[in-house]
């Protein structure tokens, strides 16, 4: 199978004032270091792998980016409301926000405990809601911003996921819908991307045989690549997606 393609080149954030949860490796930092190659000013929140945060900081400042960093974890609405009253105080506001904290336990239902159901519901689902309601006091008066959910293709499609995620990332897309509704009024978009697998994250984390499933399923034969996936992100947060709100994009490959 051939390689994939480079991406396009990247639409221009110039000086977006941009906040990525979960961004220290993986997804959340291809998406990081994609918004910094479009211009934008770039902060990130992560919960424990510091050695990670720092490498995304130092490939942050490397492309001449403005990065601001803040450890806590997305299920802590003070968390939330502090690192958006820093960006406030920093750069006079929050244009994109990008709730890209996940976590995925590849576990069947029988083997998922109480805590495990939780723990996933909390993350996938409280944290999107905690950070788009502290970034929507600033939003609401500046009367524009975008707020981007990452989901996951799987949720309404033919591959498996593990029940808890799939049930976390189906309502991550209800609330998407919904509070587009609510705020569109106000100059702001919300959507969600459904990403299909990639080679690298939590595609590197499956079983050779569910990788090559997914390669069969897929009308493109191949996995994807974060990169693919953060620069479609980049494209929908930008200035030349004008008309998109309340939408799940599904960037699975033809799935």
């Amino acid at each position: 199978m051939s390689a994939p393609p480079d991406p396009p080149g990247p639409p221009r954030l110039p000086l977006a004032r941009c906040l990525v949860t979960g961004g220290s490796r993986n997804l959340g930092r291809a998406l990081c270091l994609a918004l910094a190659r479009a211009g934008a000013r770039v902060a990130f929140t992560y919960q424990r792998r510091t050695a990670d945060a720092e490498e995304t900081r130092a490939a942050l400042e490397r492309l001449g980016c403005e990065a601001r960093v803040f450890q806590g974890a997305v299920t802590d609405g003070d968390h939330a409301r502090k690192v958006v009253a820093d960006l406030v105080a920093a750069w006079g506001g929050v244009d994109v926000l990008i709730n890209n904290a996940a976590i995925f336990r590849p576990l069947p239902t029988v083997l998922t405990e109480e805590e495990d159901w939780d723990a996933t519901l909390d993350v996938n689902v409280k944290g999107p809601y905690l950070f788009s309601r502290a970034c929507l006091a600033p939003m609401l008066r500046a009367g524009a911003g975008q707020i981007l959910n990452i989901a996951a293709c799987a949720v309404d499609r033919v591959s498996e996921l593990p029940v808890a995620f799939a049930a976390s990332k189906g309502a991550l897309i209800a609330m998407t819908s919904a509070l587009a509704r609510e705020v569109g009024r106000y100059g702001i978009r919300v959507n969600a991307l459904s990403p299909g697998l990639c080679e690298e994250g939590m595609g590197a984390r499956l079983h050779e045989a569910r990788r090559e499933d997914y390669r069969r399923l897929v009308s493109l034969g191949r996995l994807g690549t974060l990169q693919e996936i953060a620069a479609f992100a980049v494209w929908l947060v930008s200035p030349e997606n004008t008309f998109m709100s309340g939408a799940n994009i599904n960037l699975d490959g033809g799935l």
